[in-house]
């Protein structure tokens, strides 16, 4: 028994020290694409991926966003407005990605772009109040996601759908958690 876990415990620290001596190569070759860029988790994980040397594509909604990003980072990371709830800027962006890496194709797609206000009990919420937040956080991330295959294929890519513990929890009602 006890020979049999001893075994057991071995081979899940040999899987767990094989995994994570694999490493990527070729960073500087690939891009990534990461939605929700101004502020929080999307604008740190643009930050982080070029530090570590991979080209970002970054859209902010807003150019003051945009602006204070390219401004603190390398000239790898690129800066596009994209509002994720209309078609039009979403179609622009499309182009200004697949102009950007040409036939190197997409190595990573992060839908991060999420809103979670108006929150309130829903008695005191209109339909629009819900549609909000519907058209960012779910809409929006299967538009953006549609319009992407073709990139992501060319390099077997991944597309990574950033959600929230907060989804699990309806602490006040509204659109959030069913949006997530």
């Amino acid at each position: 028994m006890w020979l049999y876990l001893v075994v057991l415990m071995g081979l899940y620290y040999l899987l767990h020290w094989y995994r994570e001596r694999q490493v990527v190569s070729h960073l500087r070759d690939k891009f990534v694409f990461i939605t929700g860029c101004d502020s929080g988790f999307g604008n740190l994980l643009a930050r982080q991926l070029d530090l570590r040397g991979l080209r970002v594509l970054a859209a902010c909604l807003t150019e003051q966003g945009a602006e204070q990003l390219r401004n603190q980072m390398s000239d790898r990371l690129q800066t596009v407005i994209l509002d994720v709830t209309k078609t039009e800027s979403i179609a622009e962006a499309t182009e200004w990605v697949k102009e950007d890496v040409g036939d190197r194709g997409l190595w990573g797609l992060v839908n991060n772009a999420g809103i979670l206000l108006p929150a309130a009990p829903n008695e005191w919420q209109t339909k629009d109040d819900f549609s909000k937040i519907l058209n960012v956080n779910l809409i929006g991330l299967i538009e953006v996601t549609l319009s992407f295959p073709p990139l992501i294929r060319k390099t077997r890519g991944r597309v990574l759908n950033v959600s929230s513990p907060a989804r699990r929890v309806s602490l006040f009602g509204g659109g959030y958690c069913i949006s997530k």
